[in-house]
């Protein structure tokens, strides 16, 4: 990590930071200087990336408290990694529509050929099947779907997206991403271009390895196909 994070260490930073050792990897928000209030994200978390791809930053950019968006060079490819988390199901309505304001903007923003994937905790359950929602998500969610999970299916369905979480057949265990007490649900999504979900091949939670006492981790596997230019 570099020298640009903010305030002092706690449990969970510690947690995070032990996680990128043990994977050698990097928090990519703490290798910019940036004035403080373009390095709070006391919501939407940070970014950690795998050391090899320092080099491929072209930017890291703090939208909000909820939302931040890093752009990567990889082969010619561009790839937008966005962190979210949105307002939790008690919050003012006024709070969830700022969120999503925000996140519209921010996949608006980038050109139509560069890749977007949205990692966030968006507070909702998308449920489980997808009749009628085809076209956006798969049939392997959990549960029923909640207003805050209609909210996420509409997005997905206005930007061109897809659920991806819900197109692979796992156990429940390895879908549900939330534990607490006797709860368990899926309210951690990844999501991606429609176009560019022929690219991953897997998406599944991990468990036994998180950086939260109750969020569990969901990793995906994407192969960026990369277009070569041919000499003339």
């Amino acid at each position: 990590m570099g020298k640009f994070g903010v305030k002092e260490r706690n449990l969970e930073g510690q947690m995070v930071v032990d996680f990128a050792k043990r994977m050698d990897m990097a928090v990519v928000n703490t290798y910019f200087q940036k004035r403080e209030e373009h390095g709070v994200t006391y919501k939407s978390g940070g970014v950690v990336l795998k050391e090899e791809f320092g080099r491929n930053v072209l930017e890291v950019k703090r939208v909000s408290d909820r939302v931040m968006s890093l752009k990567l060079e990889i082969e010619g490819v561009m790839l937008n990694v966005v962190s979210g988390y949105a307002p939790q199901v008690g919050c003012e309505l006024e709070e969830k529509e700022r969120f999503w304001s925000e996140l519209d903007e921010v996949i608006e923003s980038f050109p139509t050929g560069e890749r977007v994937v949205i990692g966030a905790d968006f507070n909702g359950h998308v449920g489980e099947g997808n009749t009628g929602d085809e076209e956006v998500m798969g049939k392997f969610g959990v549960k029923e779907r909640n207003l805050e999970g209609e909210m996420v299916v509409d997005f997905t369905k206005m930007m061109d997206m897809a659920v991806v979480n819900t197109y692979f057949q796992k156990r429940e265990e390895h879908r549900v991403t939330y534990k607490s007490g006797g709860r368990s649900t899926q309210v951690d999504y990844i999501l991606c271009r429609r176009g560019n979900l022929k690219e991953i091949s897997d998406c599944k939670v991990v468990v036994g390895e998180s950086v939260a006492r109750q969020n569990r981790m969901v990793v995906c596997r994407m192969t960026l196909m990369v277009c070569k230019k041919k000499r003339l």
